[in-house]
């Protein structure tokens, strides 16, 4: 799914226009990454919790050439899925099984 289609999507649930929806989408997405750019974290009770953690540096080796490299450590976002959004994927993934 793009993420036009998923505008879409939005703007058909909620009554919204596409342009309306656009706008909304972009906000959550640009205040979610505002926040994790802070260190905060949010939480989405039942969806999940969006977070940052810091990835150690470490060394790796470059396929081609064999050549060991030192790779930074780095601030990464992370995602952590909430019990109820687990539960819909799980049980829709079951109904299409059955399906087949």
């Amino acid at each position: 799914m793009t993420k036009a289609d998923f505008i879409s999507q939005v703007a058909q649930l909620s009554g919204l226009t596409k342009k309306d929806a656009g706008a909304a989408t972009d906000a959550v997405i640009s205040a979610i990454t505002d926040l994790l750019a802070k260190g905060d974290s949010i939480s989405f009770i039942g969806f999940g919790t969006f977070s940052t953690t810091e990835r150690a540096a470490r060394t790796a080796r470059v396929p081609s050439t064999g050549k060991t490299i030192t790779v930074p450590a780095t601030k990464v976002a992370k995602f952590k899925v909430g019990k109820n959004l687990k539960e819909a994927v799980a049980k829709k993934a079951g109904a299409n099984k059955k399906k087949k």
